[in-house]
């Protein structure tokens, strides 16, 4: 703040402050507070200054104050003098003791004890704390005992205009459609002042236009941007930008001030028309062109974007509005032109049509402007293209008898070039459609003939493509489905359409209907079928059975009596012609099958075989089958049962049982060390028992079968040990059969504390003791071999 200020608000207040604490304390300060009153303890309160005498003959104290005020921001040489405390109890002898505590007390605000000046030692600023709660007392000086309750008070820092307007939640972006009317809103905007709002005009801020004028305008109080300006165009000037200023003081001079920018966009309407590019449009295409094929595009351009821009095209007039048509493109918004229908040179050899655009979306508003569509015109030229031929028909249908003859004519087909140089056509069959080859076809004429036998019953119908070909341009190629249907002759005969087998009750009444039979026949005459049926001359007269003919085109064979027996006569053959109506009529004869059977009283068949009258009564022989079927299934059950049993039971190498190789014999003495000759009998080894034999495994298949090995002959007192084991390691290695007799336990710890030692040789080597073998010679021959060996180690190691 200016030097000058400062010193003419101290010249101001200062004055006034101190004359209204010790001079007229109960007059209000109109600049500071305008309803002070004393606190609780003094019933009088703040008086008149025509009461003062009255006041100063209270009996009770009484604080003059309970609001002081600071100005903010306000600095100098010296302290700030915020007021002074006094009690009617001071008698101004210095004995009385002023004391200040709560917000700032001591740091902020600092009295002086004896006089109660209170001083603001710092700047203050009111955004930061607006008030301060502190809390007086008066006490003794010498004894440091209240003289009174101790009273709060409140010192208030007074603002300035020392913050300018912020716009917090600038810059702003703001849509208005394009073309609105004046006064149309576009958005508000809002600034804040940090100043207080109910002291002075610091905090009451006025808005205006910087830049963007003349084409919004603002509400000064309101900030309420509006447009100034008619018919804005977005395609003229899409975007604005706008600054807009906030100043406090309510817009006076001095007053502080903020700014802030709006981007103001102008939203599209639909103002402008579709137009096309050009007014007149060539397109060329050739005649054989495929259908749906598009040959051109056409533009209407459109100055609005969006669903605005959007236009549908449509053919309006001209001689090719069936050939052709015209459909958009979502993304590029042309008009495509495709071929609607086959175009043909030599018929029609140009086009003319009129294409017209309009808007999908009209806005009503501006329908006053003008039609919101374009038209255009466009010439589509057809150019001669090498076309394949043509045929006469797109299919053909022939009809031909199945007995016709080989080579007569079923038919034509008729084909030509439509080009103007009419090239010849020759004819041929595609012989995938005519893989038995029962057709043929004339190359010059296209007269097709037949090539082998046809059969309605085997083929009715046949479909076969003829191609046809230019022959001067053999690529110019086309073909044309002609079905073939074989018409029916009289050729077959009829026949049963089963294999019949009738039942004949023994206990039937005569006339009873035995079995009701039909015919078939594979032709297919044009009235439907009609048959004929008689018994053979010889059997005109049958005693047994005679036929009767049903309106359904059925047969009913019925007995001419009773008393048919099974015993006297099992089965009956009766032979019967069928004739049909064709012509000329075909017959055949069919043998019916009548068996006599044992029914019950319902007439329901029990038994028709003469050998039911052998099995016991009220058992069939399907019931002794399945007694017997059960029998069997059991007897199998047991055998299996039995063979697991003794097949698990068996051991997995046939061995005898004192064959102690690979037995685990378990004894609680211990041997007698390497001096113990009798513990094991070498000629064990020797296998005594399976020297001439061959012991198989049981539980695997082995891959190659060996001879069985040739033992070797034991020697009385005069055995080989060295060799005989490596005989023994030798046929075990070779022999994948053969089961592991030989297996080698190593242990690399042996027990300690056995009272009988070690039983193991293979730390004598680390002995300092030495050791004498001599004694092996006298174990006998056996030994002998043994002995030799480690008299020569001896011998090494004493070398």
């Amino acid at each position: 703040m200016p030097e000058r200020l400062t010193e003419m608000l101290m010249d101001t207040w200062t004055p006034l402050i101190i004359l209204w604490i010790t001079v007229l304390p109960s007059i209000y300060m109109a600049p500071m507070n305008q309803s002070q009153v004393l606190p609780s303890g003094s019933s009088t309160g703040l008086k008149r200054l025509n009461e003062e005498q009255r006041v100063l003959h209270r009996s009770k104290r009484g604080w003059v104050w309970n609001q002081m005020f600071v100005l903010e921001e306000f600095s100098g040489p010296e302290p700030i003098l915020v007021g002074r405390l006094h009690t009617d109890l001071d008698p101004g002898s210095s004995k009385i003791k002023y004391i200040l505590s709560g917000d700032g007390a001591g740091t902020i605000f600092v009295i002086n004890d004896k006089t109660g000046d209170i001083h603001a030692m710092k700047r203050l600023d009111r955004e930061e704390k607006a008030e301060y709660t502190l809390t007086a007392q008066a006490v003794d000086r010498d004894t440091n005992q209240p003289l009174e309750p101790p009273s709060e008070f409140i010192i208030k820092v007074q603002d300035i205009n020392d913050n300018a307007p912020e716009f917090v939640e600038g810059p702003y972006h703001a849509t208005v459609p394009e073309m609105s009317v004046v006064g149309t809103f576009v958005t508000k905007v809002t600034a804040t002042d940090a100043d207080d709002p109910v002291y002075g005009n610091s905090a009451k801020l006025v808005y205006s236009i910087l830049e963007g004028q003349p084409y919004f305008s603002i509400e000064p109080h309101t900030a309420i941007i509006k447009t100034a300006l008619p018919n804005m165009d977005r395609e003229a000037k899409e975007e604005y930008f706008v600054v807009i200023q906030a100043k406090d003081m309510g817009g006076h001079m001095g007053g502080l001030s903020g700014t802030t920018t709006v981007t103001i966009t102008l939203s599209d309407v639909n103002d402008n028309p579709p137009k096309f590019a050009q007014s007149l449009y060539h397109f060329s295409v050739m005649e054989d062109v495929a259908l749906g094929e598009p040959i051109g595009r056409v533009k209407a351009n459109d100055l609005d974007i969006g669903e605005n821009a959007k236009s549908s095209y449509d053919i309006i007039e001209g001689d090719g509005m069936d050939v052709f048509e015209i459909t958009t493109d979502a993304q590029t918004q042309d008009g495509i032109i495709r071929v609607r229908k086959p175009l043909d040179f030599e018929t029609k050899k140009s086009y003319t049509l009129k294409v017209e655009a309009a808007n999908i979306h009209i806005d009503p508003r501006f329908l006053s402007g003008g039609p919101f569509k374009d038209t255009a015109t466009v010439k589509i030229v057809v150019e001669d293209a090498d076309e394949p031929p043509v045929f006469s028909s797109p299919t053909y249908l022939l009809e031909v008898h199945e007995n016709a003859a080989l080579n007569s004519v079923l038919g034509q087909v008729t084909a030509h070039d439509p080009d103007v140089s009419s090239s010849p056509i020759r004819f041929s069959i595609d012989r995938h459609t005519d893989l038995e080859r029962q057709f043929n076809i004339n190359a010059e004429d296209g007269k097709i003939t037949l090539a082998t036998p046809l059969d309605r019953e085997t083929s009715t119908w046949h479909n076969i493509t003829i191609v046809a070909t230019e022959t001067r341009n053999h690529s110019q190629v086309s073909r044309v489905p002609v079905a073939i249907k074989v018409l029916d002759v009289n050729d077959n005969a009829p026949e049963f359409a089963s294999e019949h087998e009738a039942f004949l009750c023994e206990n039937g009444k005569p006339g009873q209907v035995i079995q009701i039979v039909s015919a078939v026949d594979k032709d297919d005459p044009k009235n439907g079928h009609y048959f004929l049926y008689s018994l053979l001359p010889e059997m005109v007269n049958n005693p047994n059975f005679t036929i009767k003919k049903n309106e359904d085109n059925t047969l009913s064979i019925l007995a001419k009596h009773s008393g048919f027996s099974r015993q006297k006569q099992e089965v009956y053959l009766l032979p019967i012609i069928i004739s049909d109506s064709g012509t000329p009529p075909m017959s055949s004869t069919g043998t019916l099958t009548i068996r006599v059977c044992g029914c019950s009283s319902d007439g329901t068949v029990q038994s028709c075989n003469a050998e039911a009258y052998v099995l016991p009564i009220g058992l069939s022989m399907g019931a002794l089958i399945a007694i017997l079927a059960c029998i069997i299934l059991l007897l199998v059950i047991v055998v299996l049962f039995v063979t697991l049993r003794r097949h698990k039971n068996e051991p997995l190498i046939i061995k005898d049982d004192e064959d102690v190789r690979e037995n685990i014999i378990r004894y609680d003495d211990e041997g007698g060390g390497e001096e113990d000759t009798e513990a094991f009998d070498i000629a064990t080894l020797q296998n005594p028992d399976g020297i001439n034999g061959f012991l198989p495994r049981k539980d695997i298949k082995p891959d190659l079968q060996f001879m069985p090995r040739q033992g070797l002959a034991p020697v009385p007192n005069g055995v080989d040990v060295d060799e005989f084991i490596n005989v023994r390691l030798h046929e075990a290695d070779n022999d994948p059969t053969a089961p592991p007799y030989d297996s080698i336990q190593i242990y690399g710890y042996e027990g300690k504390g056995s009272a009988a030692g070690s039983l193991s040789s293979l730390e004598s080597s680390t002995s300092d003791s030495d050791q004498n073998f001599d004694y092996l010679s006298e174990w006998g021959p056996r030994f002998k071999r043994l002995g030799e060996l480690y008299s020569v180690g001896e011998s090494d190691k004493e070398t």
